[in-house]
């Protein structure tokens, strides 16, 4: 479908207002919001894997993420609460970057490769303590619980945030990612994390295995 084409045209590259001008003649044509939404989606998961293999960059990934989540301001309504709707959230996640650290471009290009793969994103910020993060996920029951941590002195937070879920009784039933420039895949397994990315888009391919798993019933 023509439409579909320019919406996929517009988004990949960032056009946001063009993006706004598309969506509602489309919509208004007959093209159903559920195949908008798959055909952005689409877009995101080339924009993650692009990403990953260094032949797109932070400022492309960080419009393309703007452009994706102000439409999806504008489709949700028109997808109800119908199985559609559901294809948005397919998974939850709490991330978060540790207590005495305020650095976020990471956490935030987390955050988009997130939602673009359709994960509904619970942002605590920065600067967060192990204790919110245990309340975040007995309030919101995530199914990825995701730390980032720029620095060395704070990457030991990560390691007092997964033993303070033990110690709630909730740890089970949450997948741990952690990341940040000076974690290692090493360091992960050694404080007892599920899953260690190097970068947003591993982040979002780790993502797609808990939503594999979760669809398949497994824990």
């Amino acid at each position: 479908m023509e439409a579909l084409q320019e919406i996929r045209a517009a988004l990949e590259k960032g056009q946001s207002a063009r993006l706004r001008e598309l969506l509602g003649p489309a919509v208004e044509a007959g093209t159903p919001p559920d195949r908008i939404l798959r055909t952005m989606l689409e877009v995101m998961e080339q924009v993650g894997k692009g990403f990953k293999e260094d032949r797109v960059f932070i400022p492309e990934v960080l419009m393309v993420g703007r452009a994706f989540n102000l439409s999806l301001d504008f489709l949700a309504p028109l997808l109800g609460e119908g199985e559609a709707a559901k294809s948005c959230h397919l998974a939850k996640a709490v991330l978060g970057t540790v207590k005495g650290d305020i650095h976020d471009i990471g956490k935030n290009l987390v955050k988009l490769m997130f939602t673009g793969s359709g994960v509904e994103v619970v942002d605590l910020g920065v600067d967060v303590s192990p204790e919110a993060f245990v309340e975040a996920v007995r309030v919101h029951k995530p199914d990825i619980l995701a730390m980032s941590a720029l620095l060395t002195t704070t990457m030991p937070q990560q390691r007092k945030t997964i033993r303070a879920l033990e110690k709630a009784g909730l740890r089970q039933g949450v997948a741990v990612f952690v990341g940040g420039a000076p974690v290692t895949e090493a360091y992960a397994r050694e404080i007892g994390a599920d899953y260690y990315s190097s970068d947003a888009g591993e982040a979002m391919e780790m993502a797609r295995v808990v939503i594999d798993r979760k669809k398949a019933g497994e824990h």
